[in-house]
């Protein structure tokens, strides 16, 4: 994981600057070639969205549903809470903040539809087998069917569909994504507005980290409340695990770390061994906190109207397509972007300026998620006591 997440930010920063610094000297053709592949594998993307909800989520759903106790109904109720405030946290520093920034941004809303100045040699049209919205129900109900059977024909059918659909994330859609983040920003850049592009993009991420450490302040002061402890010392404790998951852009690899951390802050073995595995496959609140950000600063951008409510569905529909995400390279933003698409109305260009936003800041997310996981370990330990609940 950590190979393979660490070259994807590499090539995908490679991308971006040989978009910005070639696009002068390309003749036309290439320019034109760059811009019919972003058309054909957009439409492959738009294809395959549907399948990668289907394939992610519903297994996700039905692993989730088969763990018997309360104290997985605990877990799974803090984490999917911490996740939701996280995003409606976002959306409300967004709300203040983001207009005066992308304002300040001359010709703003223009940027992320300038690729479209480029005309490719042909388009090929590849319908999707199912709108997204249906993905999603369908994903959710075969999920909960699953969850309550043994061994069955279709839940074996789903694991061997989700492995097939790990392999197009994995082997297919990730090493093409940054060609296609070239084209993009080589239309940019022959548009003339990739420095107001880049302007937004650095003030998008240094208010996401900021929000980031104010998240990680809030949870441990409520795991300190719970547990009459200093909050700050709560999470000093953690930063081994925060460090580590820098390194490693990995949940899963971090595990270890964040268990022993957890541990050091009073945390029971049999929780902590329980509680942090999991929250590693289900809470996301810093990739979450991402995607919101990122969505409304592109929104504005484009100059889309938008609303609380708009938000709130998209906050809501995002926190359970985050189940979906860990343990596969770039899972979160390509759970994330069927719905940034259906309900959002993101265009091609707007989902891979998403998704190179995302990836640029894929470490520090990370990071926030598996921190976070520990103030989780410490209330789930606080609310449970020595009650046997699992």
């Amino acid at each position: 994981m950590k190979s393979i997440t660490s070259n994807l930010l590499f090539r995908v920063f490679i991308a971006i600057l040989a978009g910005m610094l070639l696009e002068p000297y390309m003749p036309m053709a290439v320019r034109r070639i760059l811009a019919t592949f972003n058309t054909v594998f957009s439409e492959f993307l738009g294809f395959s969205i549907p399948l990668i909800i289907l394939g992610l989520v519903a297994p996700a759903i039905a692993d989730l549903g088969k763990g018997a106790g309360k104290m997985l109904l605990l877990t799974a109720a803090i984490a999917y809470g911490s996740t939701l405030f996280s995003g409606f946290m976002t959306y409300a520093a967004g709300i203040s903040i983001f207009p005066g920034l992308i304002e300040a941004t001359p010709d703003a809303s223009s940027v992320v539809g300038s690729a479209k100045e480029l005309k490719s040699y042909f388009s090929i049209s590849i319908p999707p087998l199912m709108g997204v919205m249906t993905s999603l129900v369908l994903s959710f109900l075969i999920g909960m069917g699953l969850s309550f059977q043994e061994d069955s024909a279709l839940g074996k059918s789903i694991q061997d569909f989700q492995k097939i659909i790990i392999g197009l994330i994995d082997k297919v859609i990730i090493p093409i994504l940054p060609l296609y983040i070239l084209g993009i920003f080589v239309g940019i850049s022959f548009s003339g507005q990739v420095f107001q592009v880049l302007s937004v993009f650095v003030k998008i991420i240094g208010v996401i980290f900021a929000l980031h450490v104010l998240l990680l302040l809030l949870q441990y002061i409520i795991a300190g409340f719970l547990t009459r402890k200093n909050p700050l010392r709560l999470l000093w404790t953690m930063l081994p695990a925060y460090a580590t998951a820098l390194g490693t852009q990995s949940s899963a690899a971090t595990i270890p770390v964040t268990l022993e951390q957890a541990k050091k802050n009073g945390v029971s073995d049999r929780i902590a061994g329980f509680v942090i595995p999991l929250c590693a496959t289900i809470h996301l609140s810093g990739s979450t906190m991402k995607i919101v950000a990122c969505a409304m600063a592109l929104m504005l951008m484009q100059g889309m109207p938008f609303t609380f409510s708009l938000f709130a569905g998209f906050i809501f529909m995002l926190g359970i397509a985050m189940v979906a995400a860990p343990g596969v390279p770039g899972g979160a933003i390509m759970a994330a972007i069927g719905i940034l698409q259906s309900m959002l109305g993101f265009n091609e260009e707007a989902q891979a300026l998403m998704i190179a936003l995302y990836i640029a800041m894929d470490s520090f997310g990370t990071a926030c998620n598996v921190t976070g996981d520990g103030a989780i370990a410490v209330i789930v330990n606080s609310i449970t006591g020595k009650k046997e609940l699992a």
